[in-house]
């Protein structure tokens, strides 16, 4: 049983979807998400107040969306001794980095959602929202920042990945791995989250264009170039391996840092920091320039980049602002400037 009051946050998602004729649609509202967890005897639902601010499917969302959403987050966080947003599973691990560069105080922001709809037998929705619950009402989770429970799991906002499309074990955060568990013997916190100063303010309603251009056998200068010609402000490569690129695609991104926007490197496998090792590949874009995204995933290293743009006016400015930040949260080594 928990006490203090919590904000639920309803933003769409599986596990407020049904099965209709024509395929899932997000369906159930706050209410009835949070009339759910009632079927849990070890939850108490009477302190929450649940609220929608949105009903779609996360792969439908913008980043103007996700900032709203953080702006409702940074209101509710106010008032609330915790925040607790149901939120659907493809883009969850972006928005999760979204919220983290713009969460200001102790208070506890949780992200969770469901892989089977509201209305399966087996729905795992019910569960993963009691379980998130219990976490942001606990007193483990003051000052852990952003968070995400999923299947029993309290993972770091920063670092979590989804890493199987339909299992209920969907999310892990490699690396790192949990900073709690929460079962049928309660809440528990065996490591600790690092929670970043805040990398954006209040108050903005888009982020810079930043393309992430992924990296495969014979991958030529295409999508780099093309990402120049639609007006990018930033590039992040999911690199083969360690943070390797094709010579194609080396030599790409050098002319791009030569007129001044930034490139982040991350690797496209699913574990593992980038490091500018080989020659033509990762050494040659760290020498012409490129910032390297220690652990990040390509999706949540673009959020970071583009929020670090949206407050610098310079690539230095941006790569001294990412790299702080970065160090705040482990994903690269060395101390805090």
């Amino acid at each position: 049983m928990f006490v203090g009051s919590l904000c639920l946050l309803a933003a769409g998602g599986t596990i407020a979807a049904r099965t209709t004729s024509e395929g899932r649609a997000v369906a159930a509202d706050a209410a009835e998400l949070l009339d759910a967890v009632r079927a849990f005897g070890d939850v108490s639902v009477e302190d929450v107040d649940a609220r929608d601010v949105a009903r779609t499917a996360s792969f439908a969302a913008t980043t103007a969306d996700v900032l709203r959403l953080a702006e409702q987050v940074r209101v509710a966080a106010q008032k609330y001794e915790g925040v607790v947003i149901t939120h659907g599973t493809d883009t969850l691990e972006e928005t999760a980095a979204l919220l983290a560069v713009a969460h200001r105080g102790p208070v506890p922001v949780v992200l969770t959602g469901a892989q089977r709809p509201f209305d399966d037998p087996a729905t795992d929705g019910p569960r993963n929202l009691a379980t998130a619950l219990r976490w942001a009402a606990s007193a483990d989770a003051v000052d852990s920042g952003v968070t995400v429970v999923f299947n029993g799991r309290v993972l770091p906002g920063i670092g979590v990945r989804k890493v199987h499309t339909l299992a209920v074990d969907a999310f892990h955060a490699p690396g790192r791995g949990p900073i709690g568990y929460v079962g049928q013997d309660g809440v528990r916190r065996h490591a600790t989250s690092r929670r970043p100063s805040p990398l954006l303010p209040p108050g903005v309603a888009e982020l810079p264009r930043v393309d992430v251009v992924p990296l495969y056998l014979g991958a030529d200068a295409t999508a780099v170039e093309a990402a120049v010609a639609a007006g990018t402000q930033g590039i992040v490569l999911a690199a083969f391996g360690a943070g390797n690129t094709t010579p194609a695609i080396t030599q790409a991104c050098a002319r791009v840092l030569g007129v001044g926007i930034p490139v982040a490197v991350t690797s496209r496998v699913g574990e593992g920091a980038v490091a500018g090792l080989y020659t033509g590949g990762g050494w040659d874009l760290a020498e012409a320039g490129a910032f390297f995204f220690g652990d990040l995933s390509p999706w949540q290293a673009r959020i970071v980049l583009a929020a670090a743009l949206a407050v610098e006016g310079t690539a230095e400015g941006v790569e001294r602002r990412c790299r702080v930040w970065l160090q705040e949260v482990g994903a690269i080594p060395g101390q805090v400037e």
